[in-house]
């Protein structure tokens, strides 16, 4: 594992940056870490551990911190998904059927059963981490999929249009049971894990390279109510609220920064617009994190990662709250080799 100086983690540059303020020391920020790229730089196992009980999830979160650390990070990922106790993300891949047709299926689906599934599966991982994470560093998550991944899980996004028009009680009432059942999951989060996170976020692509997967309206009036329901109750906690959205969803900004109420916002492909571009419309009203084209990391050398990190920093720094990282998430594709030369890179700007 390629090691700098020391490095003590503190999660409240991350915090500063959702918050819109430039932090002391620019933050590394990533929506997830991919096992594979960790177990290749770590040199040791953690997918195993991962399947395990408390003790072995617990010593795989502390294997996983520790990478963290070692790269230069005040905050470590994780989050649990509400599709994974619906069709396990199958609907919302298009690779299985809807479950909702009607009002009555609504009303009979077991959201109870749900909600005590989805915190038998994931409590185990929130205790391992908060176990895990070393003095400075906090999390940064919550519950994973928003409420538009959430409900193409529940009626895949095609059936999802047809749902629209031919049952239109049930499509309106589908994203206020979701919300409802997403309020009740964030609540048992904050109430019992809520002490180790810095900043909660959630994961919900609005849009695609060209336009919002949704007509604008359709999320103005559906999703973003819902959102702001969720970000209240963070803000309730005392929490920033961050909003992981791919695609070009520049139409519905404004919405979610002064209805929904976000603070801050990640994800960004250099197809769509650069960082930059995200940096100058909204740098004066939202933090932004991410900047580093995925298919750079992926594909290119680390000589080109290097070269367009010290490129970049420059041009967003005194733009309000930033925090750098891949524009996505550090997948399994990513190459390690180009993961360690963007944390160097950042690492170097900030005179570690």
């Amino acid at each position: 594992m390629t090691r700098r100086k020391t490095f003590a983690p503190d999660y409240r540059h991350l915090i500063a940056a959702a918050r819109n303020r430039e932090a002391e020391r620019l933050p590394l920020y990533e929506h997830a870490f991919s096992v594979e790229v960790v177990e290749a730089l770590l040199g040791r196992e953690v997918a195993p551990l991962l399947e395990g009980d408390l003790a072995d999830k617990t010593e795989a979160f502390r294997r996983e911190c520790g990478f963290a650390v070692a790269y230069g990070y005040d905050c470590f990922p994780l989050e649990g998904c509400p599709t994974s106790v619906v069709q396990g993300g199958q609907g919302l891949r298009g690779r299985a059927g809807p479950l909702i047709a009607n009002v009555d299926d609504l009303e009979r689906y077991p959201w109870e059963d749900k909600f005590h599934e989805f915190t038998s599966l994931h409590g185990d991982r929130f205790e391992a981490l908060r176990r895990s994470l070393p003095p400075g560093m906090k999390a940064v998550g919550g519950i994973g999929n928003g409420l538009f991944e959430a409900a193409q899980d529940f009626v895949p996004f095609a059936s999802l249009a047809y749902l629209q028009v031919d049952a239109p009680d049930a499509y309106a009432r589908l994203w206020q049971k979701i919300g409802d059942w997403q309020i009740r999951l964030w609540t048992w989060l904050l109430d019992q894990y809520g002490d180790m996170f810095a900043v909660c976020r959630f994961g919900d692509d609005l849009g695609f390279r060209s336009a919002t997967l949704l007509q604008p309206d359709e999320i103005r009036h559906h999703i973003i109510p819902q959102y702001k329901r969720i970000v209240d109750l963070v803000h309730a906690r005392g929490k920033p609220f961050l909003l992981h959205s791919c695609g070009r969803i520049y139409e519905v900004m404004d919405d979610l920064i002064e209805t929904a109420g976000i603070d801050a916002k990640h994800s960004n492909e250099d197809a769509i617009d650069p960082f930059t571009v995200w940096v100058e419309r909204y740098g004066d009203r939202i933090g932004n994190f991410g900047g580093i084209e995925m298919n750079l990391i992926a594909l290119n050398t680390p000589d080109e990662v290097t070269a367009y990190v010290r490129d970049l920093l420059p041009r967003v720094t005194g733009h309000g709250g930033v925090a750098i990282g891949t524009g996505n998430q550090v997948s399994s594709y990513v190459k390690p080799e180009n993961f360690v030369a963007m944390t160097e890179a950042v690492r170097a700007w900030r005179a570690e």
